[in-house]
């Protein structure tokens, strides 16, 4: 394929010799006369391993070139991908300028040449801004088909750039509503195995990315911090922590949807953030988790209060299911507050006994809510029949029974992605879908 790259610093410069290398002829574009002059004689504008040498061989081998001109790049090639830079301005904001005037001389390209064309965008943008440029800038190409719009994310860390593109981890494209690509172009562009979103949610995947990066390491030097002020191996217990890939590095955990909970976490977290006061160490993201859990909890309640309903059933009481322990569960804290707040209440959880409950379980439950007896419902078919409003943690009801009772004027919260819920003629919501 004719491929234009549009911005040639770190992302740009790899895009362009990988893709020359797989065969493409591309042509380099940025605003610097230097640096259009040496990519086109083949030399890199960055330090990074392979680099040099493929783009000398792109050159050599008359697939690579470079301009100053957009009009004359956008003509020659089928498919522009910008790669120019989004810095953070002094507030702290991104700065999209350099993205806005590529997009606005490239679609006044398109319009004067009246051809149709691919537009790639690479750069690292906020959700939603594909669709303001969409919107502000392109509609009347894309509504005309004359172009289509992809957004997808770059992940090339510095210094495995080259073998990140050649064997991607991840790839992503955005398309304006989720579905396949029109284009195979784009397919064989990015390789590997795409996972296709909307704009925004490829958008939003670089900045999860980066942010999980971010906390991963920040969460290792606190642990580090706290280990060497404890005369420990940082590093050794990290390892440990590491050799547990059943839940330490894996899947588990990482599912939006209910606060976390139970009789470990709230308690441990809150001992160490103690301990570490105590210690006069600063452990900042220690010192807010409880606080984003309690976030995440007041986002839930008001979710349920949004609905301006007064009956709420609860299907599932206890922090987790197949248990009946209610110690910190977001479920009870929920039902508290809703109490509290004058709500009519009916709950089911068929492995909640209140005769059985012991111990620090039975304290807590008759401290915050000693009326729970009095909510309890014998079955599920209960609670459908007598709620506004459904709370759904647990799968303690059959689909059938949930079919067979569902109605259009209920609305029924997901809390935990018992997705299946969506199709049954009820209004759905999920707390973060």
């Amino acid at each position: 394929m004719n491929i234009s790259v549009f911005g040639l610093g770190y992302v740009g410069a790899v895009t362009s010799a990988c893709l020359a290398e797989q065969g493409h002829r591309v042509i380099g574009v940025d605003l610097h006369a230097a640096k259009v002059a040496a990519f086109g004689r083949g030399q890199s504008p960055i330090i990074e391993p392979e680099i040099d040498a493929l783009l000398q061989r792109a050159t050599d081998g008359h697939l690579l070139g470079a301009t100053l001109d957009v009009h004359a790049a956008v003509v020659e090639t089928d498919v522009s991908i910008i790669c120019v830079g989004t810095p953070s301005l002094p507030s702290g904001r991104l700065n999209l300028d350099y993205v806005h005037k590529v997009t606005a001389q490239i679609a006044k390209a398109i319009r004067n040449s009246e051809k149709t064309h691919i537009l790639l965008y690479r750069s690292t943008m906020l959700p939603g801004s594909t669709r303001a440029l969409v919107t502000g800038m392109l509609a009347d190409l894309v509504a005309s088909g004359q172009v289509r719009v992809y957004y997808c994310p770059e992940f090339l860390r510095e210094g495995t750039a080259v073998k990140d593109f050649r064997e991607p981890s991840l790839v992503v494209i955005g398309t304006q509503d989720g579905a396949p690509p029109a284009d195979a172009a784009v397919c064989e562009i990015m390789g590997g195995q795409p996972s296709i979103l909307a704009w925004e949610g490829a958008e939003m995947i670089k900045y999860s990315c980066n942010y999980f990066h971010a906390l991963k390491v920040g969460f290792a030097n606190e642990i580090g911090r706290l280990c060497k002020h404890l005369g420990e191996d940082g590093t050794r217990v990290m390892d440990v922590l590491c050799a547990d890939t059943r839940l330490n590095i894996s899947r588990y955990y990482m599912k939006p949807g209910n606060p976390y909970g139970g009789s470990c976490l709230p308690k441990d977290v809150s001992a160490l953030k103690s301990f570490a006061r105590q210690e006069n160490l600063s452990l900042p993201l220690l010192e807010n988790t409880a606080a984003t859990n309690a976030a995440h909890q007041d986002l839930f309640v008001s979710l349920i209060e949004g609905k301006a309903k007064r009956r709420i059933g609860f299907l599932g009481l206890a922090f987790k299911a197949d248990t009946d322990d209610l110690r910190g569960s977001p479920m009870v804290a929920a039902a508290e507050t809703l109490l509290g707040r004058g709500y009519e209440l009916c709950i089911y959880d068929p492995h909640l006994n209140l005769s059985r409950l012991i111990g620090a379980n039975e304290q807590q439950i008759l401290a915050r809510m000693p009326h729970l007896a009095q909510l309890l419902k014998q079955s599920a078919e209960e609670v459908l029949q007598s709620s506004e409003v459904i709370v759904v943690s647990q799968k303690c009801a059959s689909f059938e029974t949930l079919q067979e009772m569902a109605r259009p004027d209920q609305i029924v919260i997901d809390v935990n992605g018992w997705r299946e819920l969506k199709d049954l003629p009820w209004q759905y919501e999920g707390i973060c879908w």
